[in-house]
């Protein structure tokens, strides 16, 4: 039996102004044994890193005047700032 390593990285900057910025990175490893899917677990894994950046970022975003005037400008509709809208 074979153990394969897989591992992603993902990390995003964001503006909050006034030549601030906040970085934050999420890695993540699995195992993968012969016969799974490595793409589809690599996959996985990508989604899961995204999600934890943006879960982590949400609430310095949601308090940031400069990311919460951006978001504004660039709804077509007035409405809810919503957490899909970052």
């Amino acid at each position: 039996m074979k153990f394969t390593t897989v591992s992603v990285s993902y990390s995003r900057k964001f503006n909050l102004g006034d030549y601030e910025s906040l970085e934050l990175g999420c890695s993540l490893w699995a195992q993968v044994e012969d016969g799974e899917d490595a793409d589809g677990i690599t996959q996985f894994l990508y989604h899961q890193a995204k999600a934890s950046v943006k879960l982590a970022a949400m609430p310095v975003l949601k308090a940031s005047e400069f990311q919460i005037n951006k978001v504004k400008s660039n709804k077509k509709v007035s409405g809810d700032i919503n957490e899909s809208d970052w």
